[in-house]
């Protein structure tokens, strides 16, 4: 999944700061903020730092696919490891997911991804015949429920689709765990609840799906405004990771049910649901099934909201269900 297209924006005179505190640094190849009143929280500011470092440290090196030494990464290659609880927890939601859709979000699909270039390879441009072999030799549908019966089989996993929006639930979790009501976690992917230091609910940018944009709130197509309960709100398209080969642009959204990179008129799809791991996977759902089908998946859920960029005749028009909260 590219990084977050969300960006944000507190709304209204700060009334409340004196209680909140921000712990900021780097982890997934980009920068994280973390948001919270402290009021009725008795863990100090440094524990709590070093506590969510530590969290992000053990995502890193159970689910990194980037970091050669994770247990992802060692699964990957054949190895034998032993799965730790986050390795078979995120497998286990993944395989919900790939069941809820069809198969259009798949995590086991690794080798297709790195076939296109948008995996932990620098290829591009498979052959149908490259791509037909990968389809019969990799998927979900191949691997045990029981992940740790297929250890050192030479399955590849890739959970960019998810990961850092389990990343945002598994921070979350452990906030909620020492007290904390009011919180933002922007790791990438954002979850909130609460209120903001301004005494409002949280207010999230989105961002204008033009290609190329890579600066995050530098031009937003609109402004979402929580309503001060629990969700995750994540943003996928296919304007920042793409590539253009023989004047055809070739996007990151590979559909594992075809085994090709979708083309179709949806820029953007901005999903908030009641953790941001499920905001992250049905973000990407809606990027591989497109704009209509995206439409009926949304409106088709009570505990979904949902916010659609696309191309019209060379026009971005947006579409966005009934509850989802725009301000601007």
């Amino acid at each position: 999944m590219i990084p977050v297209a969300l960006s944000v924006i507190l709304l209204g005179s700060c009334v409340r700061e004196s209680g909140y505190f921000a712990a900021t640094g780097y982890a997934q190849g980009g920068t994280y903020t973390v948001k919270m009143n402290l009021e009725g929280v008795t863990a100090t500011p440094k524990e709590i730092s070093l506590k969510i470092d530590s969290l992000l440290t053990l995502i890193d090196t159970t689910l990194s696919g980037y970091n050669k030494g994770s247990l992802i990464s060692r699964f990957n290659e054949g190895e034998e490891i032993t799965p730790n609880g986050m390795f078979k927890d995120i497998f286990s939601i993944s395989r919900g997911i790939w069941e809820e859709t069809g198969g259009a979000v798949d995590v086991a699909a690794g080798p297709l991804f790195d076939a296109w270039g948008f995996g932990f390879s620098s290829d591009s441009l498979p052959s149908d015949e490259k791509v037909k072999a990968l389809m019969e030799s990799c998927g979900m549908s191949l691997l045990d429920p029981d992940i740790e019966k297929d250890i050192a089989k030479g399955f590849k996993l890739n959970y960019n689709a998810i990961a850092q929006g389990y990343s945002c639930d598994v921070v979350a979790q452990y906030l909620y765990g020492i007290g904390v009501k009011d919180m933002l976690v922007d790791i990438g992917e954002i979850y909130c609840d609460g209120l903001n230091p301004s005494g409002k609910p949280w207010s999230i940018g989105i961002d204008k799906p033009e290609d190329g944009n890579q600066q995050l709130g530098a031009q937003l197509q609109g402004v979402w405004a929580s309503s001060g309960g629990p969700c995750g709100i994540v943003t996928s398209g296919n304007y920042r990771k793409f590539y253009i080969r023989d004047g055809k642009k070739f996007a990151h959204t590979v559909d594992p049910r075809t085994g090709y990179p979708v083309s179709h008129n949806l820029l953007s799809a901005t999903i908030v649901a009641p953790s941001a791991t499920l905001a992250d996977a049905y973000a990407t759902y809606c990027m591989v099934i497109g704009l209509e089908e995206s439409k009926e998946f949304i409106l088709g859920r009570n505990d979904l909201e949902g916010y659609l960029i696309f191309d019209a005749d060379g026009q971005m028009e947006t579409w966005y269900s009934p509850g989802f909260n725009v301000i601007q």
